[in-house]
């Protein structure tokens, strides 16, 4: 049979054809997609004539297809289903890809086409679309070291081939560290506290792992593990915490040493003072200024709040001072007494598949008139990997969504959103989008109950991928979720707010068993304790923003840490940026902080918060601006999740909102307006 990425497939959306791939597939697409797309680029710069739009700009757009189709594949195998072959290619491919990619950024015949067209923009009678994306690939080489000297272009490949494979090392050493860390129980007893669903799918992770009759906890991504919340243990409880801070700390605490110095490197030879200024530089924020005086006018509100709930935690434990793996327990014992709420029992009325039909998709199609149908006809990637065909308001097919929510050996951990196809009207293409959670998967014939902070991140995953479902853009550069790092968490965060929309929370929110509605006084009590928390979630956030903040500071000219010295320059950020606080650790610590060792958010994790102003004005805005849910949500779809990377974010958003943002919003969504 011949390679099924060779050529497009013939499934609706162009779905790759999941049951005819082979794990040997990978390595001979890969190889000839990087080959036809050197080919094809060699092609246009020996074009004759003079460059166009056509003949340049467009013709680059349509190079590289079989890698494109591969490279989508295997990196969403790699997160979701990887294997010990898987692994060992991912090693291997990762660092041909990197030069592969430089070979195509660095191209001097290429880049002279691009800058002769970026020379002339003016006039030549483009339109919107297409000087964007002019812009945007010069930019992109430019910033790529595209002038440098050739000297200057040999090191800088060394440098990329060196971060992109450490990178890779990283996370495959995150996943062992992960999973060596999780806590194997013999009794059932040891879970007291758990829900007895939550203790039967500890019964089922041991079984899957390996370890019949006991219980395991597995460890999600990120540092105060949900467990916490309910575990009557307080020695258990200081041994969960204990493993998830420690993890990957002996083998990633070095390589992210060593990141940060060829970063800082990279950046000074680019003409940066840092890998920070660097890539913000390319964002919305423009300048490190900006980002400092967003972190620097969080930092005292949201400390001063996080103290105050300190405080009543510490009464409530009957201590001087409470200790970080009892924050959440005595959290949940400070809201169920003030509040009346028990966040264990709002999980009977959270159910997966009723949150996911009834919830998630019914608020879209109330806010975007689009329908969701089930295809258990087109194979996935996985058995749990479920395909919905999406469809307009006027019954017109617009793409596939994947839905994958449960842990698994093989999955990295956390939740996030890829792009199996990207949307095109270039290249005649619908989009194809995946969601993927960590939700333990119980024994079989079990409902799979959710958490509130779980039904967040589900309707908040949902907002990327509408956000590529949407996209109606010419050229694939600018499809979809491509728009600047600080700005591509807005849209997911805006859709967070439909979770408990009354209309949409009435819909969904059914106890599993009796089908009885939520009670009504419940949603009214979540929100307000919600907000009994706000301070410990906005300084665990600040506190992993400051870290990578940090890190990525850092100049080439001698001031990074010793590898044996992470744990100090950790301690020294947080103390330097005022969040030192030793009950409420950073939600991600160096050891373990893939979203700026292994993936692109390096100097960007404080983009949820600076997304979070533009998400929190825009909430505001669609619950004042005198216009139906319906007729708000076309205007935020058209003006903004449509676009893409096709015109300035900023300016889309004010096409929305019909201003600049404002950061009153945010202060008031967190309690941080005194």
């Amino acid at each position: 049979m011949s390679n099924p990425f060779f050529e497009p497939s013939d499934l609706p959306y162009e779905l790759p054809p999941f049951a005819r791939i082979r794990n040997d597939h990978f390595l001979p697409a890969f190889t000839r997609g990087m080959a036809d797309q050197l080919a094809e680029v060699a092609a246009i710069g020996a074009c004759a004539g003079p460059p166009t739009i056509e003949n340049t700009v467009e013709a680059l757009e349509r190079s590289g297809a079989v890698l494109g189709r591969v490279r989508r594949v295997f990196f969403n195998k790699v997160a979701s289903d990887t294997d010990e072959e898987i692994q060992a290619l991912e090693v291997e491919i990762t660092p041909r890809l990197t030069a592969h990619d430089d070979m195509l950024l660095l191209d001097s015949v290429l880049f002279g086409r691009l800058d002769a067209l970026h020379g002339q923009r003016e006039q030549l009678g483009l339109d919107g679309e297409q000087l964007r994306l002019l812009e945007r690939h010069h930019t992109l080489r430019v910033r790529a070291g595209a002038r440098l000297a050739p000297e200057q272009q040999r090191r800088l490949r060394e440098l990329n081939a060196h971060i992109a494979s450490l990178c890779t090392e990283f996370d495959q050493n995150l996943r062992v560290a992960t999973a060596d860390a999780a806590l194997v129980l013999d009794r059932a007893e040891e879970l007291a506290g758990l829900p007895a669903d939550q203790i039967a799918a500890a019964a089922e992770n041991a079984r899957a792992l390996g370890h019949p009759g006991k219980f395991v906890l597995s460890l999600k991504n990120f540092s105060c593990q949900t467990e916490l919340a309910a575990l009557e243990d307080p020695a258990l409880r200081e041994r969960l915490l204990a493993a998830s801070l420690g993890r990957g700390i002996d083998s990633n605490g070095p390589i992210a040493v060593t990141l940060a110095g060829l970063r800082a490197e990279r950046a000074a030879l680019l003409g940066y003072p840092s890998h920070a200024a660097w890539e913000v530089a390319d964002r919305t924020a423009g300048t490190t200024d900006a980002v400092e005086e967003l972190l620097g006018r969080l930092v005292a509100p949201a400390v001063a709040n996080a103290e105050r709930e300190g405080a009543a935690l510490a009464e409530a434990a009957g201590v001087a001072e409470i200790r970080a793996a009892d924050w959440q327990y005595y959290s949940e014992r400070v809201r169920k007494e003030r509040y009346d709420l028990d966040a264990a029992a709002l999980r009977p009325y959270l159910e997966l598949e009723t949150v996911l039909h009834d919830g998630v998709f019914h608020a879209a199609g109330l806010v975007y008139g689009i329908t969701f149908t089930r295809r258990p006809d087109l194979v996935s990637y996985h058995p749990d990997a479920h395909v919905y065909e999406v469809h307009d308001a006027d019954g017109s097919p617009l793409g596939l969504y994947i839905g994958d929510f449960h842990a698994r050996e093989s999955k990295r951990g956390g939740a996030w959103m890829n792009s199996l196809v990207v949307q095109s009207h270039l290249l005649g293409q619908r989009p194809v989008v995946v969601n993927n959670l960590d939700v333990a998967k119980p024994a079989a014939g079990e409902p799979v109950l959710l958490t509130w902070s779980e039904v967040n991140t589900l309707f908040h995953e949902f907002g990327h991928a509408l956000h590529g479902l949407f996209s109606d853009v010419r050229y694939p550069l600018l499809s979809g979720t491509q728009v600047p790092r600080d700005f591509v968490e807005f849209p997911s965060q805006v859709n967070e707010v439909w979770a408990d929309w009354p209309e949409v929370l009435a819909h969904y929110a059914r106890h599993h068993l009796t089908g009885e509605p939520m009670p009504a006084e419940l949603p009214a009590r979540l929100r307000e304790a919600e907000n009994f928390g706000a301070g410990f979630r906005m300084v665990e956030h600040q506190a992993a923003a400051v870290l990578d903040w940090a890190w990525h500071t850092l100049s080439a000219d001698g001031d990074v840490p010793g590898e044996d010295e992470v744990e100090e320059f950790e301690a020294a950020a947080l103390e330097r940026y005022g969040l030192a606080m030793a009950a409420i650790p950073p939600r991600y610590r160096t050891g373990y902080f893939a979203h700026i060792f292994n993936h692109d958010y390096a100097a960007g994790y404080y983009g949820y918060r600076w997304a979070e102003v533009l998400d929190a004005d825009t909430v505001r805005w669609f619950r004042e601006n005198g216009r139906s849910i319906r007729e708000s949500g076309e205007i935020f779809r058209r003006e903004l999740l449509g676009k893409g990377g096709s015109v300035d974010p900023l300016a889309a958003f004010r096409a929305v909102v019909g201003r600049d943002a404002e950061i009153g919003p945010l202060l008031a969504r967190h309690g941080l307006t005194d």
